[in-house]
């Protein structure tokens, strides 16, 4: 199979790529276990991607239950180098609105049962992550929303709190993150961008704002049925700009310094690794370890 440089991991809502042509469905097997589902490969407008419905078709996996590690050594083994992330989540801030799209540009970690990392077991690696999304990509994403959406609110920047869930947040945690200054709140993006740093692959998400969290005063008059109305609406422009920016990165894809996060970041002396370290981590340090 020919390598696919281009992945697409999908959220609430999004479980499928529009404008795919040629597909076929990978399943793989990874030294982390399976991976939430087949990643559907194919073409878009000559383009090849892979794409991978994180909670599985169906949504049947909850957060926790995400095999993140699978997931992202999956697509490091068909040759990915930029991921495009899509996740609905709720707003912690008046400005950003049901509908609006968020490019959020750091992270803050709440989970608490979740492997965040590939190392371990015989080998250390601490990568940089004081920048946790590819400015890059996000800014391609960002321009592509800009001139491809109507009667939306684009935002670029911002703090993603990613929680444990499945349960949404209390009343007090809420208030919490507001007074920290935390822009959206979701469940899942933390680990594919620490994740993704590791795998040297450049990652940037789109926040789908589907509701304000339980702070927000009109709360309790939000209805399934509009959660839904608005994520249905967002999922649509998903597609549109997830497209857009697939066509731009490949005329003009960016070189990035995030290819080479490993580069400094192993720690263990290469003596010392051992060779089941080094079969399990091969498709990400294969480069840098013999």
């Amino acid at each position: 199979m020919a390598q696919i440089k281009i992945g697409v991991i999908g959220g609430s809502g999004l479980y499928q790529m529009e404008g795919l042509t040629d597909m076929e469905e990978v399943y793989l097997d990874t030294p982390f276990g399976k991976p939430s589902d087949a990643f559907i490969v194919g073409n878009l407008n000559g383009v090849g991607v892979a794409f991978l419905p994180r909670h599985a078709r169906g949504h049947l996996l909850t957060p926790t239950e995400i095999p993140f590690r699978a997931n992202l050594y999956g697509m490091k083994m068909l040759g990915v180098e930029w991921i495009l992330s899509a996740s609905a989540v709720g707003s912690l801030r008046a400005e950003l609105k049901p509908m609006d799209i968020v490019f959020p540009d750091q992270f803050f970690d709440r989970t608490r049962q979740r492997a965040s990392t590939f190392f371990g077991g015989g080998i250390v690696a601490h990568v940089n992550f004081a920048e946790p999304v590819c400015h890059q990509l996000c800014d391609m994403m960002e321009e592509v929303a800009r001139e491809k959406t109507i009667g939306i609110d684009i935002h670029r920047g911002g703090t993603y709190v990613c929680m444990e869930g499945p349960a949404f947040s209390t009343k007090a945690e809420s208030e919490v993150y507001r007074a920290m200054g935390m822009s959206v709140i979701g469940m899942t993006n933390l680990q594919e961008a620490k994740l993704a740093r590791e795998a040297e692959i450049c990652y940037a998400t789109m926040a789908l704002v589907t509701d304000y969290d339980c702070w927000h005063p009109d709360h309790d008059s939000v209805t399934v049925d509009m959660v839904i109305e608005y994520l249905t609406k967002n999922t649509r422009n998903a597609q549109v700009i997830m497209a857009g920016t697939i066509e731009r990165l490949a005329k003009e894809a960016p070189e990035c310094d995030i290819k080479h996060s490993l580069k400094n970041a192993i720690i263990t002396q290469r003596d010392k690794i051992t060779p089941e370290a080094k079969e399990r981590l091969q498709a990400i340090i294969g480069k840098y370890v013999e």
